[in-house]
């Protein structure tokens, strides 16, 4: 078993106490961050659906308007004046057969892939490489567009916005931001991945959808989150 050091053990005590509004979460989790380097802020919500059932499947990306804290790099799958649009809108990369060749052989670069309705008969068999990594352009993300929409979803991607889906745990985990921002930003980041996971409610789950939220940092412990101070939050921005 790991052993945690002095300030990890007094922040789990504090977290082990109660649960907490956002605000008071976001405060705490901030404090006891003293490592060396500039902790990622994330978000982890328990629910109670079962992703074994299609019905009960839930995929989304709420934007964040102040981003991840990261940069994002934005790959395009994109021919002809898709590709120049995807160029001039800052594209990191966009796809060619080199670089086709590069993904299959394990190279994944990039953050985000965006593509072009008949780009995906050509990486449909990059599935294998890009599925797993949670990089495959889909339509329900925002990420499979039409030409003149390139520079849009480019635009988006690179400001930053967060992925939702359920694991095999039935958990879905978010980057809402870092220790750097300031606490309206990670709260403001906050309430619209969390509203958006409410209104992306699958229509198959039965009974309670969400079990438990937790805020954290990257290497501290978990603040158990007031639901109804999330209701709160989520109707206040």
């Amino acid at each position: 078993m790991a052993k945690h050091g002095k300030r990890y053990n007094a922040a789990a005590a504090v977290a082990d106490k109660e649960s907490y509004s956002p605000e008071g979460a976001v405060a705490l989790a901030k404090e006891f961050s003293k490592v060396k380097f500039v902790e990622a802020v994330e978000l982890h919500v328990a629910t109670g659906a079962d992703p074994r059932h299609a019905d009960q499947q839930l995929r989304e990306v709420a934007e964040l308007p102040h981003g991840t804290g990261k940069t994002v790099r934005v790959m395009v799958f994109a021919q002809g004046n898709g590709a120049r649009i995807a160029t001039a809108a800052g594209a990191d990369y966009v796809a060619d057969d080199e670089i086709i060749k590069r993904i299959e052989g394990g190279w994944s670069e990039f953050d985000v892939a965006i593509a072009t309705p008949d780009q995906m008969g050509k990486i449909g068999r990059l599935g294998r490489y890009l599925g797993r990594k949670g990089l495959m352009p889909n339509p329900r993300t925002g990420t499979v567009v039409q030409p003149e929409n390139i520079k849009s979803a480019i635009e988006s991607s690179k400001k930053g916005r967060a992925e939702l889906r359920l694991d095999r745990g039935a958990n879905i985990h978010a980057r809402i931001g870092t220790v750097a921002f300031e606490d309206h930003q990670l709260l403001e980041n906050l309430a619209s991945v969390y509203s958006t996971i409410i209104r992306a409610r699958p229509d198959g789950v039965k009974g309670n959808f969400i079990k438990s939220v937790t805020l954290c940092t990257t290497m501290g412990p978990g603040f158990r989150l007031d639901q109804s101070e999330l209701d709160r939050l989520t109707q206040a921005v």
